[in-house]
């Protein structure tokens, strides 16, 4: 440590879906902790990545995106996501400036009204796509939407502005104590990273229709030798056509999944891994408290 006071808190990242905030938090903790997804509301549960120097610790919450749900299961990721702004010691709100200010974005900012006393600052991510002279439309158009305590435009793929961003919002942290070890980055388990990174892969290999009906469930993770493991899992869908888009012809669909979840969770073990999925059909199992429950989604975590 420094001879300066030690600061830590908690920072949510809010936003509407696919607007980047997995791709912002997995680029300052210099990990994947968050699944990313060109598709939206990648992100169901809230996601704890932790950033740590010699002087501070800020634990992120990376939130669902906040959207009109259409089923149990988008109640629970709305909820999960909003109680984070209650939580938090600051908030980033984080929009697209390829994008202007829609219904959806007006709808969070009503809801960041009703926060009183916490840091609250504009994050325009994918500066990188759009001319300096169209950014300066969008940040006039939410500037006049709240008092933001600071406006930052950033690249979250790329880098740009966001070591600004860190070194703003760890000025306003309070002294305090440091929450986790300074080599962990995220305060999920390992099971639930696992799971994850599976689902991410069925996201970029399949079609709009099943990636909101899937679910994955880690049933065994056991240590064949001193250096492989083996992680069983099960992939649940709500109709057998899903299960037919997920396993593909031949196998092949389900086949890729394997193979490019298996290199990412060998990058996390940092062992070799022998993965097995199978796929089973649940219908309706977005709407089930149950079945919601026992795949991770409890109203416990809000």
């Amino acid at each position: 440590m420094s001879g300066k006071e030690f600061k830590s808190g908690f920072v949510a990242i809010v936003g509407r879906p696919n607007v980047g905030k997995s791709t912002l938090l997995n680029h300052i903790v210099g990990e994947k902790v968050a699944i990313m997804s060109n598709k939206a509301q990648t992100t169901r549960n809230k996601i704890q990545g932790i950033y740590t120097t010699d002087d501070e610790q800020i634990v992120f919450i990376d939130t669902p995106g906040i959207h009109k749900p259409h089923n149990s299961l988008g109640d629970f990721m709305v909820k999960s996501a909003l109680s984070a702004l209650h939580e938090a010691d600051a908030i980033w709100f984080v929009v697209n400036a390829d994008e202007e200010r829609g219904r959806g974005d007006d709808f969070i900012i009503e809801r960041l009204k009703e926060v009183s006393g916490t840091p609250i600052y504009l994050v325009i991510n994918k500066i990188d796509l759009v001319h300096p002279n169209d950014l300066l439309p969008i940040m006039e158009s939410y500037r006049e939407a709240l008092d933001w305590n600071e406006i930052f435009p950033i690249s979250a793929r790329s880098g740009a502005n966001v070591p600004e961003l860190l070194t703003t919002v760890a000025k306003e942290l309070s002294a305090g104590p440091q929450y986790f070890p300074a080599d962990q980055i995220t305060d999920h388990p390992e099971r639930f990273v696992i799971g994850e990174l599976i689902r991410e892969k069925i996201l970029q290999l399949t079609s709009q229709e099943v990636p909101h009906s899937v679910a994955v469930v880690i049933e065994k993770i056991e240590r064949e030798t001193e250096q492989k493991v083996q992680i069983q899992a099960t992939i649940v869908v709500e109709r057998p056509g899903q299960k037919s888009i997920i396993i593909g012809k031949q196998g092949a669909v389900i086949k890729q999944v394997g193979i490019r979840a298996r290199k990412d969770i060998e990058r996390l073990l940092g062992d070799r891994v022998n993965l097995q999925l199978w796929v089973k059909v649940e219908d309706r199992w977005l709407d089930k408290p149950q079945a919601l429950q026992s795949y991770g989604y409890s109203e416990e975590d809000y």
